[in-house]
């Protein structure tokens, strides 16, 4: 019988897309893996040896390392050579959504309104004000898309102007490495001044005199930000005073000038401590007083409002509660508690003006904003109704005014800026992000359900999807995690996260210990010898998520960045059978060699955060977790790594030392791809639109793995 001309083509195409397929796994099976030489080095601490076989990866400068990262990088892009019109596909569409001339909500500091725009297929934000009104006469502070011109990699930190408004400070970076140039530009008559200091991290501050900036400089090897200088407009900045040097290799340092701009701070911080040192901002010659010399186990941060410093602090009040002292008397026996401390509530900050405090708190692991007029004649807070989202205080320079701005979001409402007025109550929507094409928030749901842990402990878990995806465990899903340093993951939005969404993809995020979400207690029983209830939970999230049938082992993938990252070692080595696929990027995998080099960036500062294993208590503990060297020869998920050369803290060996060893070791034929990106740091690629390259190539191996390789919802 003939068959209709139209089935027959069909017939046609569907052969040869099979041949495709099949022609194209063959080539992958035919792909010379790269495999790193072997150089065993014996590492010998407290009685025990390990031997790493890839040590050697660590030198930068060697040609042999750059050829072995090439060539992963060449494995890589052969073995998704297949998806590459997805990627293209998936990078024209979420860069499609992005409105790209777009400018911030402007925000009013002295004379001027100052806003951040974009324009049309440019990378890179022009920084403007204002004088007087929205309706002035537009000035272009820095077009950082000309400045940018050359380099493949370029950020600007910093930006802040002197107290006549006159002179920009601001930090460039070229590299990805987070070392910074520092320079000034007279803004009345556009001139980029002759001063220029090298090697800064970007953090600064003016003194009220609108000629002497402070400046904070890292140490050259481990990046730590330990000395504060100072520089006088118009002299060599070779003779800069050194201000302050912390001593303690466990702490870092900055500057920041308070609200008031009556005072330069000093703040050094470690983990659990931190300390303070103000000065006269009117007369930025005389020295730095402490306000509280520290602590072990003491955080407090402060603001300065009239006559007194208002003090946040861990004192007696894990939670932290909120205290004020005169500015004459700040030992402790002076302060005068403001708000008391609470077991189910977490103060996050503060933000003060005449006449109200606004505070942000966590309760049951979401924000609140509470309002509290100093008079005591009202105290409320804002409401927001949905059960999973994001509230914060936005830029707010101003004493003198009654009126909040912040900000909301949630997984399925893009960001959005309100002013509230805190007398009558009334809010005002700003600006929310424009999502450009058939976005419509809708279309989509999200829900807050939680996790039992082993111990019984309840793990929050935000999700979003398309509505009316079936729970019936046919989904995939990208499970995403952190769980470090007390950060806690909000529910946010992402118009990137689309993309996957609108492919069937479910979305969660396990808001697990070692955050801060559920108060301060959820981050002490998330690190140090507690740490591996962070992976543990991370775990139970993935087993509740397959239970309730958003999912199944077999479509289930999780991803996490840096210390996310050591998460996601952590979890495929003690449950390599419940993920489908995993992403690990800029990962923290090589826990053990990374803390005993003190000579690398973010060690000494972070023994209370993970250990010190010059102890051999943390020693043991670390070594049971640390995913480089709990390999084990076993069937690993389908695994994409990715990190940065120029890494300024996760340092790019520890991914293919990983990588190389898992080689070696993992049974079974699940994909293993390291993609490093040799011009960019941690932060992954500089511009506006470059970096979603990266977030395209991610999906594109997620939504291969999946099956969803093709269109969007309704057409796959």
């Amino acid at each position: 019988m003939k068959l209709p001309a139209s089935i027959l083509l069909l017939s046609i195409f569907a052969l040869l897309f099979v041949c495709a397929v099949l022609a194209a796994e063959k080539r992958g099976s035919d792909l010379k893996v790269p495999m790193a030489k072997v150089k065993p080095k014996k590492l010998e601490n407290h009685g025990h040896v390990r031997t790493d076989n890839y040590y050697w990866l660590k030198e930068r400068e060697n040609p042999e390392v750059i050829d072995y990262l090439n060539a992963e990088n060449d494995y890589t892009a052969a073995v998704m050579a297949h998806t590459k019109d997805l990627q293209d596909e998936l990078f024209e569409e979420i860069k499609g959504r992005i409105k790209q001339d777009d400018s911030s909500v402007p925000y009013k500091l002295d004379d001027y309104f100052y806003y951040t725009r974009y324009e049309t297929g440019k990378e890179y934000p022009l920084y403007c004000r204002k004088k007087g009104s929205l309706e002035g006469a537009e000035e272009i502070m820095l077009n950082v898309n000309k400045m940018a011109e050359g380099h493949d990699y370029f950020a600007v930190k910093g930006r802040i102007v002197s107290w006549n408004q006159d002179i920009l400070a601001f930090a460039a970076d070229t590299v990805g490495r987070r070392i910074y140039a520092l320079q000034f530009k007279n803004l009345t008559t556009g001139e980029i001044l002759p001063d220029m200091i090298p090697a800064v991290t970007g953090n600064m501050a003016w003194a009220n005199d609108n000629k002497t900036l402070f400046y904070a400089k890292h140490d050259p090897a481990t990046l730590r930000s330990f000395q504060i200088y100072k520089h006088t407009l118009g002299t060599d900045s070779a003779g800069d005073p050194l201000v302050y040097e912390e001593k303690d290799d466990t702490f870092s340092c900055y500057v920041s000038r308070t609200k008031s701009k009556k005072y330069i701070m000093v703040g050094s911080f470690q983990t659990l401590s931190s300390e303070f040192r103000y000065l006269d901002a009117n007369n930025p010659s005389e020295e730095f007083s402490v306000f509280l010399p520290r602590e072990r186990e003491h955080e407090y941060d402060l603001d300065h409002y009239g006559d007194h410093f208002y003090i946040r602090t861990n004192l007696s009040a894990k939670n932290f509660r909120l205290m004020k002292t005169t500015v004459a008397k700040t030992a402790k026996e002076n302060w005068q508690e403001v708000i008391a401390h609470r077991d189910d509530v977490f103060l996050q900050n503060f933000e003060m003006f005449n006449d109200h405090l606004v505070v942000s708190e966590r309760k049951n692991g979401l924000r609140q904003i509470r309002i509290i007029s100093w008079d005591g004649s009202d105290d409320h807070y804002l409401n927001f109704s949905e059960p999973a989202y994001l509230a914060y205080v936005s830029t707010n320079p101003d004493f003198n005014t009654t009126t909040l701005r912040y900000g909301y979001q949630s997984m399925t409402t893009p960001n959005s800026i309100f002013d509230y007025d805190m007398l009558s109550k009334k809010k005002v929507l700003l600006k929310q992000d424009e999502v450009l094409g058939d976005f419509s928030s809708d279309n989509y749901v999200t829900e807050r359900v939680y996790a039992t842990a082993g111990d019984g402990a309840k793990v929050p878990i935000s999700i979003v999807y398309r509505k009316g995806t079936k729970m019936d465990g046919s989904n995939p899903l990208l499970l995403y995690g952190y769980g470090s340093y007390g950060n806690s993951i909000d529910a946010s939005f992402k118009s990137s996260r689309l993309s996957l969404l609108d492919r069937s993809f479910i979305f969660a995020i396990a808001h697990i210990r070692g955050g801060q979400e559920m108060g301060r207690q959820w981050y002490d029983d998330g690190k140090l010898f507690k740490k591996k209830n962070t992976f543990t939970d991370f775990i139970d999230c993935g087993k509740h998520l397959v239970k309730e049938k958003y999912t199944n082992t077999d479509k289930l993938f999780c991803y996490g960045g840096s210390a996310g990252g050591l998460l996601i070692g952590a979890v495929i080595n003690m449950a390599p059978d419940l993920f489908y696929g995993a992403a690990a990027a800029v990962p923290f995998v090589d826990v053990i060699t990374t803390m005993l080099d003190d000579s690398i960036p973010l060690t000494t500062s972070e023994y209370d955060e993970w250990g010190n294993p010059n102890e051999k208590d943390a020693y043991d503990y670390m070594l049971s977790y640390s995913p480089y060297d709990q390999v084990e020869a076993q069937n690993y998920p389908h695994l994409l790594v990715t990190t940065g050369l120029h890494d300024s803290q996760v340092q790019y060996w520890e991914p293919a030392k990983w990588v190389a060893k898992l080689r070696t070791m993992k049974t079974g034929n699940n994909r293993l791809l390291l993609k490093t990106n040799m011009e960019a740091g941690h932060g992954g690629a500089s511009g506006r639109f470059k970096r979603y390259k990266e977030t395209a190539f991610r999906y594109a191996f997620f939504l291969d793995l999946a099956g969803k390789n093709k269109t969007k919802q309704g057409t796959n």
